[in-house]
């Protein structure tokens, strides 16, 4: 089930940043004093009192030409005023809660009553009267004497009780914190469905769309070689063989400083949305191009949410081959994605239509990987024979010992081990019991999940 998503919105430098790297318990967000400096969308996983949620840090939100004597955002951000703008829209689109910060020092602005009145004009009333998303006010830097007084100006914004905090020392946060998980809908389970969901990911302008387009045999995206073109992620039902799929075409990922502030950034965060809830995931690569760090970027993002992956080379009808070439580019990239070596890799060319035929039965047969599961008795097996092989490592004069062994999860699949010591398991022998395992069940295309845990824990 998809973890709420909370955002965090307002103009700029009243603290979004400092407040999300306290919530996401390290420092992934730039913070600066420079008004603007957030410009690239950042997601957490968050945690409070057992409830798990998406975060995410926004650029500040500048609707308004700036008056004489207040402060102007930097330079090369200014240009950027009309996309912050639509960052707070989007985030009501796409946000479970809101969170809508100011800060205490300058008092109410301009800035805020106009942000105010976009949350309020953008929000829907549910039928139960409440409504969506809701809206917490929090007022940062209540760091003086006066500062929890002078958030109680906060109420003429007509966004509720105003929440003081100060983000740099954790004041107030916590009860912010109470608030937020309070105000979250509550999570319905979803709906079962026997349809495979195929999402095709990566960089833009590698041909996600025209791809699509090849597999449905119609003209269901738009195709244009500017990249950026798709900005929802589009959801494609079809049957193929008589297994309903669901086929979910999405914005190309960049790298994050590269990703323009506005709508962009939230197609982006569609796009992870998408990967979180697929079954299979087709990471896209531009054979004409050279593979890039960005292409192992976006595989760590499917790989973080344990999605099974078929890497499809596209454009390669532009290719000039011999009879190595092919050989020669799949070594290089799988020298650069090494992580993914148990992924399959298919050359295709959208334009031409050549071995498209062979996509969709690639995802599934990875999807049934997905779903095999090792009988126990022969899982023990496999691991008595790892060990003889290649005994368990020792560290700081003990080793590590391995009674019982178990699947407990398919999709993805994973296994627990029962150890004396978890923390005698050390990562290149984790990674050699993996192998082992695929060995005798390969788990095509798919990530193995292993857990150490201390026997009678």
């Amino acid at each position: 089930m998809p973890k709420p998503l909370v955002a965090i919105v307002g103009r700029p430098n009243v603290g979004k940043s400092t407040f999300f790297n306290r919530l996401a318990g390290e420092r992934l967000a730039v913070v600066d004093d420079t008004p603007g400096t957030t410009r690239d969308r950042l997601v957490a996983e968050a945690e409070w009192n057992g409830v798990m949620f998406d975060l995410v840090d926004t650029g500040g939100i500048e609707p308004l030409p700036r008056r004489v004597g207040e402060d102007a955002l930097a330079a090369d951000s200014a240009q950027f005023v009309p996309q912050m703008r639509a960052q707070a829209e989007m985030a009501i689109a796409e946000a479970d809660l809101v969170v809508f910060m100011s800060e205490a020092r300058l008092g109410v602005t301009a800035a805020d009553r106009e942000v105010a009145e976009i949350l309020r004009k953008a929000q829907t009333r549910q039928p139960d009267g409440a409504w969506h998303p809701p809206v917490l006010l929090a007022v940062n830097k209540t760091e003086s004497s006066t500062g929890e007084q002078d958030a109680l100006q906060f109420y003429e914004l007509g966004m509720g009780d105003p929440y003081p905090i100060s983000a740099l020392h954790g004041a107030g946060v916590a009860d912010l914190l109470d608030a937020m998980i309070a105000a979250l809908p509550p999570r319905s389970a979803e709906e079962p469905s026997d349809s495979v969901k195929i999402a095709l990911v990566g960089k833009p302008n590698v041909g996600k769309s025209s791809l699509l387009n090849r597999l449905l045999g119609q003209e269901r995206a738009i195709v244009s070689p500017v990249p950026g073109t798709t900005r929802d992620a589009i959801d494609t039902p079809l049957t193929f063989d008589g297994a309903p799929l669901v086929l979910i075409d999405t914005a190309g990922i960049r790298r994050r400083g590269a990703i323009d502030p506005g709508v962009e950034k939230w197609s982006v965060l569609r796009t992870f949305k998408a990967i979180a809830r697929a079954d299979v995931a087709l990471l896209v690569v531009d054979a004409t191009q050279p593979f890039t760090d960005q292409d192992a970027h976006v595989a760590g993002f499917i790989l973080d949410e344990n999605k099974s992956v078929v890497i499809i080379v596209n454009k390669w009808d532009a290719v000039e081959k011999d009879s190595a070439t092919m050989d020669e580019y799949a070594a290089r990239l799988r020298q650069t994605l090494h992580f993914l070596d148990y992924v399959p890799v298919l050359f295709v060319s959208a334009k031409t239509g050549q071995r498209c035929h062979q996509i969709l039965p690639t995802a599934l047969d990875v999807q049934e990987q997905r779903l095999v599961r090792v009988p126990t008795a022969r899982l023990n097996q496999i691991l008595r024979e790892a060990q003889m092989r290649h005994a368990p490592p020792v560290r700081h004069g003990r080793q590590l010992k391995l009674t019982f062994a178990q699947q407990v999860k398919v999709s993805p699949p994973t296994f627990l081990f029962h150890v004396n010591d978890p923390e005698l398991a050390h990562f290149t022998y984790r990674r050699y019991l993996e192998n082992v395992i695929r060995e005798h069940y390969p788990f095509t295309g798919t990530p193995l999940r292993l857990s150490f845990r201390k026997k009678n824990d």
